[in-house]
């Protein structure tokens, strides 16, 4: 890990999971644990040949198998690869496009032998660097009306 990744690392840990006194979901049922000090995500397994899917599947997307069990994933892995994001994701996008920054999307190699795409932490091209040890960590995406706050999943710089 570089200099600059191991000091982001440091300066990111706190981000696991934030508590408010606000109401806080996810934003889709049955992606992750939470609320959890500890949030995983939520994948399958197929009883028949063993592939490892997320999000989960009621069926095998290896060997169209219908017998899957749902497991929670690691929470950390190693970022396979990476790339900033300058531009709102198409519709049905739910952030405020007035407001939007560019962002870190990569993919998360886990233990389980999948990768998993997900938003990173960070979006600075210098803290990032390909086989960097990640952690899972659930930030705020969006309040709604109702003041509730609707929770997502990201990767940070694990800490060491």
């Amino acid at each position: 890990m570089s200099k600059t990744a191991s000091k982001t690392a440091s300066k990111t840990a706190s981000k696991t999971a934030i508590r408010t006194d606000k109401k806080q979901i996810p934003i889709a049922e049955g992606l992750f644990a939470w609320p959890s000090s500890s949030p995983q995500l939520i994948g399958s397994r197929c009883q028949g040949c063993g592939e490892v899917a997320f999000p989960k599947q009621s069926g095998c997307p290896n060997c169209a198998g219908d017998s899957t069990e749902e497991v929670l994933l690691s929470r950390r892995g190693k970022l396979w690869t990476w790339t900033i994001q300058h531009f709102p994701p198409p519709h049905p996008y739910a952030g405020d496009l007035d407001a939007f920054v560019p962002f870190g999307v990569g993919y998360i190699e886990l233990p389980e032998g999948i990768r998993v795409e997900a938003r990173l932490s960070l979006s600075d091209p210098e803290e990032l660097e390909i086989g960097m040890e990640m952690e899972l960590a659930i930030e705020k995406f969006a309040e709604r009306e109702d003041g509730v706050e609707l929770m997502t999943f990201v990767f940070q710089p694990a800490a060491t």
